[in-house]
């Protein structure tokens, strides 16, 4: 069941929120050995999509529905979950580079069955023409 823009903002603004503090609470247990330092870098890259999908609500909500996410918000989301993942370990950093964008790319494909319009140009039509 979809929630409205304002509440989605809400609900992925705690869970980026709540998954930063959980990255930063839990640092020794994620640096202990490779495979959880790359869910380290797991969790940078959910963090991402919650900060995206925070972002394009928040501004869904202030410009209206048709507004889309471009370029800057998404660097801007990158580069905090990537800061974030860093400061828990190197490694995280790049993982999550990796992860974010291969959401980043299912997020485009998903948006774009989703959301694209399908436009139909018609056929040009040949009429009789009488001599």
């Amino acid at each position: 069941m979809p929630v409205n823009s304002a509440t989605s903002f809400v609900l992925s603004s705690i869970l980026t929120l709540l998954i930063f503090s959980g990255m930063q609470m839990y640092k020794p247990l994620l640096t202990r050995s490779p495979v959880t330092i790359i869910f380290g870098g797991y969790l940078g890259s959910v963090m991402f999509m919650f900060f995206v999908t925070a972002i394009g609500n928040l501004e869904a909500t202030l410009f209206g529905k048709n507004f889309q996410l471009k370029l800057p918000e998404i660097v801007l989301s990158m580069i905090i979950s990537l800061i974030a993942s860093g400061m828990v370990h190197r490694i995280c950093f790049t993982t999550c580079l990796i992860f974010s964008l291969i959401t980043l790319y299912y997020m485009n494909k998903l948006s774009q069955k989703t959301y694209a319009s399908t436009t139909t140009v018609p056929a040009p039509v040949k009429g009789r023409r009488h001599k």
